[in-house]
């Protein structure tokens, strides 16, 4: 039952900003399911995005294969924060699906028990200025753990519009009710290819030659997509590497579910950072905001932090309280992933131009978490029906690129 947030910034802070008739429709996109595509869906990836897409597909009858190639939420989905808000987003493309996904959550957490199973809770936000070098002692409006030298608290979150999971857990708890519940099966293997044969998708072939019969495709791959050539040749997809560390410190009952977003001077000077800190029901604290442009390993196990980014994160760990230096916590985790990336910051959410039943679903950034369960209600509602209904994902379709390559042309 652990708790966090990913890195992101509400656009009051210049942070983490992001850039139907059903009837007919609906039974079109339902006899196309049922009848050619019949056997199955096949998901690739088993990252927050892949793994609710994989539950909701579940959900509507449909029988579904997950692959994964490493393990269940093993890179971003497993390290990022796991923060919620529902307007942060507002004014960017994904406003609407933000809002949405933040009442799923809420949702989720009943039907799934989530305060227990993976720590969802509400909580206060606030943004807060810190200055390594000066002395200070905690101030007003601050939380009591606050105690370094923080100023110009201004809470620009409540428990009713900010919240956070842990978002291993989540999506662990997400796939395994998935397969007790609803029939998923997962599968531990590489994607080498999707066959498509008549424009259409026939096959996916695995590392090793095993080929999966099915009509169907979703390609949640996260910052991977810009490794399969499928993906790559429509759009890019890029890999902020985003370093984190997990505390677990003495005195966890003193700390209050309050989230930090700090505007951090360090003591030599020069540009100021923007780490954050996530208090977690477990009692860890999660604090992450060190971040750079890096190559995407083939293998998210071969993902290795940087030792830099980690000693700045334990120095505003230090700073920012007294609980968290190294006398009064332990570092039990030092860590980093990669978050996905579109060139337009816009995720990509749709079916491939060109081949019927290729789905991708990838380009989330810093709101994979948050965005997860109505990318994957609503890709499973265009998918079965025809048409999302939930939310419009239109915006999302990577049909966008092909447009800009023949505006370019």
């Amino acid at each position: 039952m652990a708790v966090i947030s990913s890195f992101l910034f509400p656009p009051a802070l210049s942070r983490r900003t992001t850039i139907c008739s059903k009837s007919s429709k609906a039974m079109a996109g339902k006899n196309q399911i049922d009848g050619e595509t019949s056997k199955r869906v096949v998901v690739c990836g088993g990252g927050v995005i892949g793994v609710c897409t994989a539950y909701f597909l579940a959900k509507k009858g449909i029988t579904v294969t997950l692959v994964e190639k490493s393990a269940i939420a093993c890179a971003a989905s497993g390290k990022a924060g796991g923060f919620l808000a529902f307007d942060w987003c507002d004014g960017s493309p994904v406003a609407a699906l933000a809002r949405a996904s933040f009442n799923l959550h809420r949702s989720l957490a009943e039907e799934l028990n989530g305060v227990e199973s993976y720590g969802y809770r509400p909580l206060t936000t606030l943004s807060l200025t810190v200055t390594e070098s000066k002395p200070g002692s905690g101030g007003l409006g601050l939380p009591d753990w606050v105690n370094g030298p923080a100023k110009t608290p201004s809470t620009i979150g409540t428990t009713q519009t900010t919240a956070q999971v842990h978002p291993q857990l989540f999506t662990r708890k997400l796939l395994s009710t998935a397969t007790e519940k609803y029939g998923v099966e997962v599968m531990i293997g590489k994607l080498e290819e999707v066959r498509v044969e008549s424009g259409r998708v026939d096959a996916v072939v695995l590392e090793g030659g095993r080929v999966i019969d099915t009509h169907t495709v979703v390609l949640a791959m996260g910052p991977w997509s810009s490794k399969f050539e499928l993906l790559s040749s429509i759009f890019k997809v890029y890999g902020t590497k985003a370093h984190s560390i997990v505390l677990e410190p003495k005195e966890p009952n003193a700390i209050t579910p309050h989230a930090l977003f700090l505007t951090y001077h360090p003591s030599h000077g020069g540009q100021a950072l923007d780490p954050e800190v996530y208090p977690r029901p477990t009692g860890e604290v999660y604090i992450c905001g060190m971040s750079s442009q890096e190559e995407v390993p083939d293998d998210p196990d071969h993902i290795i932090s940087n030792l830099e980014s980690i000693q700045v994160l334990k120095r505003v760990a230090k700073t920012v309280s007294s609980y968290l230096n190294e006398e009064n916590a332990l570092v039990i985790a030092e860590q980093a992933c990669f978050l996905p990336s579109t060139d337009d910051g816009v995720p990509v959410i749709g079916e491939i131009p060109g081949i019927k039943g290729c789905y991708v679903a990838t380009g989330h950034s810093c709101w994979g978490i948050l965005n997860g369960p109505a990318t994957g209600a609503a890709l499973a509602e265009l998918i079965v029906d025809g048409v999302a209904t939930s939310v419009d994902i239109s915006r999302f379709s990577p049909s966008r690129f092909s447009k800009r390559r023949g505006r370019v042309q």
